[in-house]
């Protein structure tokens, strides 16, 4: 199974993302980008190295000089290609889906992701599959060693953080990586914060020994080391590091949603001018209500990283991102990145003396269901047509699927970008009423 999306592509290695199509690939990518530099990465899938040797392997033969920067997070080759003279970039990963699948990732001159239209102007040079002839002169590979130092030394620079302040604190911080691309990242960033460091699943081998994406029920043995290490707090990233979770001093997972709530707290308190954030649909109210009692507000987009960029660069906000542990700031490069997530959560814990659980209780509270449903068989648009008359009491918005509003509460109904499935999203004051929703609208499609 081959899935393209505004989010790239995903397959299984062994019958559909092969190194033969990802070759394929890099000459459509070669036909887009400008003429110059391109960075490249990988996450920690065993399957990630044939790939992407395949694909510089192409780009050589057509002329293009490759930087790579080896197992390393995709935020910093967003970064990187946002700090250098690259014109763009790529990252093979699958993100949080499972093992046996791989993926890529497009980033344009600019190290955002590659634009809806940009997505399909490389599918159709995919689907012709033109042969190229051989550059006159060959390219080359340029190891890059540094990368992540780079992005670390970017993030502890950033103007509203008050690094001094941080590493005062010598906070005690587990990381779980899930042996992915942030396995060496994340304790590297920890460590610049002044952080005392617990490792685990810090081996960047691939070796993914809880579930990928960074939910509750896949963090159980983070937050009990948490407990065990009397730690300040525990943090977790998915296999390519661009979503980050927080679990609280008592061994208790905050939900993803929260990740940027405190990252907007603590940079609320350094802005003096009224800011617009940008989320997507399916993010959690509280940064909303966290805005308004500042004086900001929320705009919201359809998901996706790049929907929400490109709305943050419509109305010139920034600070974004979307309910799923992604922090996106423009001062470090506009894409979501767990570095730049860690740092803001500490700089949050730093500007006072209370616990993580004592600054996540002062926050606007809401509970958030995530449900899906499989696409076998079934036209995503009939059961979006099935819902639309569900609610009559609600605001409506079909920018992307449905989503249903009310003051206090909302349910989303969405084809996902990365798999065969329809999200069913649904947030509300307590679970319960969130489940009520996200069932009521099961029992119509």
């Amino acid at each position: 199974m081959i899935i393209r999306s505004i989010s790239g592509v995903r397959g299984i290695t062994k019958t559909h993302l092969t190194p033969e199509l990802a070759v394929v690939y890099a000459r459509a990518l070669h036909q887009i980008l400008p003429i110059g530099v391109i960075m490249a990465g990988q996450d920690s899938r065993p399957s990630g190295e044939n790939i992407i040797h395949a694909m510089m392997g192409e780009l050589v033969r057509l002329g293009r000089t490759v930087i790579l920067c080896g197992i390393v997070p995709t935020p910093t080759i967003q970064f990187m290609v946002n700090n250098t003279e690259a014109v763009g970039g790529f990252i093979v990963t699958a993100s949080h889906n499972p093992i046996e699948w791989n993926g890529l990732k497009f980033v344009r001159e600019d190290s955002t992701f590659f634009h809806p239209n940009e997505c399909e102007q490389l599918f159709d040079l995919v689907d012709r599959n033109k042969e190229l002839q051989d550059a006159k002169d060959p390219g080359i590979i340029w190891p890059e060693q540094n990368a992540i130092q780079k992005h670390v030394i970017a993030c502890v620079s950033l103007k509203f953080i008050n690094l001094n302040r941080i590493q005062r604190r010598h906070y005690k911080i587990v990381i779980d990586a899930v042996n992915g691309a942030g396995a060496h990242a994340l304790p590297a960033m920890l460590e610049s914060l002044g952080c005392e460091v617990i490792e685990l699943n810090c081996e960047p081998d691939g070796n993914f020994t809880r579930g990928t994406e960074p939910l509750p029920e896949n963090l159980i043995d983070l937050c009990q080391a948490v407990i065990n290490h009397d730690a300040d707090a525990g943090f977790a990233v998915d296999p390519d590091a661009d979503r980050l979770a927080v679990v609280n001093e008592k061994g208790e997972p905050l939900g993803e949603e929260y990740t940027l709530v405190l990252a907007a707290d603590g940079y609320l308190e350094n802005i003096v001018k009224s800011e617009k954030f940008v989320v997507n649909l399916s993010t959690s109210l509280a940064l909303e209500k966290l805005a308004e009692s500042k004086n900001c507000s929320v705009i919201r987009s359809a998901v996706g990283e790049i929907n929400v960029v490109n709305k943050m660069n419509e109305i010139g906000s920034d600070l974004g991102g979307e309910g799923n542990g992604g922090v996106i700031l423009r001062e470090c490069h506009l894409g979501r990145d767990s570095l730049v997530a860690v740092t803001m959560v500490l700089n949050r814990l730093s500007q006072s003396n209370e616990t993580l659980s004592e600054i996540h209780q002062s926050l606007p509270q809401f509970e958030i269901i995530k449900d899906k449903v499989s696409l076998e068989g079934i036209d995503p648009e009939e059961l979006i047509k099935k819902v639309s008359g569900l609610f009559n009491d609600a605001e409506k918005n079909t920018l992307d699927g449905i989503k249903f509003t009310w003051v206090d509460k909302w349910v989303h109904l969405r084809k996902s970008n990365t798999e065969p499935i329809m999200r069913i999203y649904a947030e509300a004051p307590n679970k319960d009423f969130a489940k009520k929703l996200v069932e009521r609208v099961q029992s119509c499609i």
